[in-house]
């Protein structure tokens, strides 16, 4: 039996449940992140390309290669993107994307309207203030499925952070709210990570607002209220963007510091 794609699972989730707007949100989501293989009439030419059109009205996409290669039956030219990137291409087009079509379970039509309605839904940006912490608390009443997509989120962004933490927080002035709080943040890297937490917000259906981002450094003093209280999300660490700096001794309740 094939195994089946994490695309594959979101459709059947949202297949399973038609009234479930969370389910389909997470489809979306997964459209939005996974690597999608464009098929195309013939090379890219530099950077443009030529793609293959199912009745004049969508672009065809697949989520694997060897999708892509059943469905043609020989080799074929294409380009592999996230399903965002070919979304913004096809702006303005009238275009929409046949998915995994005659290869897979999650074979689905996305008509133009759909891709314009997730092209808005990626554009939205948060808004930046300041506001002085006065109390860091446990996090509480955030529901399971926000937690999941702040992970699933946090799991592709390898080394552009040392960690983050998800806490409650009381601010100067009497307002309170959630907060993620990340950690060691690559600075060029700050703008991804609002908006995968923005949009982890977004598709799981939480209102806006209902959680803050705020980045600090590994030596602030802030990090240790954080760790003692805050979940913690553990993000891949590899090249990265440039180094990463390494979430201070003690902020791993599993891992105290060793004392000498």
């Amino acid at each position: 039996m094939t195994e089946l794609t994490p695309l594959d699972e979101a459709h059947a989730a949202m297949s399973a449940a038609e009234d479930d707007d969370a389910a389909r949100l997470r489809f979306y989501e997964r459209i939005a992140d996974v690597e999608l293989f464009l098929l195309l009439e013939a090379e890219p030419d530099a950077d443009q390309v030529n793609p293959v059109l199912m009745d004049e009205s969508y672009v065809l996409v697949f989520d694997r290669a060897e999708r892509l290669a059943a469905y043609v039956g020989a080799a074929a030219p294409y380009v592999a993107l996230s399903g965002r990137a070919i979304a913004g291409m096809l702006k303005g087009q009238d275009l929409g994307m046949a998915v995994n079509i005659g290869v897979a379970p999650s074979e689905i039509l996305l008509p133009a309207g759909a891709l314009a309605w997730l092209r808005d839904t990626l554009a939205q940006e948060a808004s930046e203030v300041e506001a002085r912490i006065t109390q860091v608390l446990p996090p509480k009443g955030l529901p399971e499925n926000l937690i999941s997509a702040i992970d699933a989120k946090l799991a592709t962004a390898t080394g552009m952070a040392a960690g983050a933490f998800l806490v409650a927080v009381e601010y100067g002035g009497g307002g309170r709210g959630h907060l993620l709080a990340f950690v060691g943040a690559i600075p060029r890297a700050q703008d991804a990570l609002v908006r995968a937490a923005s949009e982890a917000l977004t598709f799981s259906g939480i209102e806006a607002g209902a959680m803050d981002v705020g980045f600090f450094a590994p030596d602030d003093a802030t990090v240790m209220k954080l760790a003692k209280v805050g979940l913690r999300f553990d993000l891949p660490q590899g090249e990265g963007l440039q180094h990463t700096p390494r979430m201070p001794p003690g902020s791993d309740p599993s891992k105290p510091p060793i004392l000498k």
